[in-house]
């Protein structure tokens, strides 16, 4: 399995974050444009938390608050767990599982690089059984075997 380095350089490169002092219907309107279910919080250069599409239903819909006035520190993750480019996308897969997350943020000397998803484990994981499967089918037919 290849690293989170591998499969970030798949990924646009564009870091969609926003500011503990925004307002949740900013980080809505982030995840809507650029079709992601969460955003980091980024506050001067320093990762704070990570808001999904989840926090923002269960903490902001179901209580009755209004997005446009309630602050997105309100109902971030704080600190939350990150992993590093040479992690290998094996152990994302096992924290994601074990942990019940869906995107990690990625730290490179302290500073955000990126966010790994589960879909993100899931092209890798499709990307390298197709590797795999040309790789035999060629040493198949090279072989005389049909």
């Amino acid at each position: 399995m290849n690293t989170v380095k591998s499969a970030l350089a798949q990924k646009n490169g564009t870091l969609i974050h926003v500011r503990s002092g925004d307002m949740v219907f900013k980080a809505l309107e982030q995840m809507r444009d650029n079709r992601v279910r969460s955003v980091l919080v980024v506050d001067d250069d320093v990762l704070t938390g990570i808001v999904t599409q989840g926090d923002c239903a269960i903490k902001v819909l179901l209580p009755g608050l209004d997005a446009k006035v309630t602050p997105v520190s309100q109902v971030m993750t704080r600190n939350p767990m990150t992993v590093k480019l040479a992690d290998p996308l094996e152990a994302c897969m096992g924290l994601m599982a074990n942990r019940g997350f869906r995107h990690l943020p990625v730290l490179e000397n302290g500073k955000v690089v990126g966010v790994i998803s589960i879909g993100d484990v899931v092209k890798d994981i499709i990307r390298e059984m197709g590797l795999t499967i040309n790789f035999l089918e060629t040493y198949i037919k090279g072989h005389g075997v049909s």
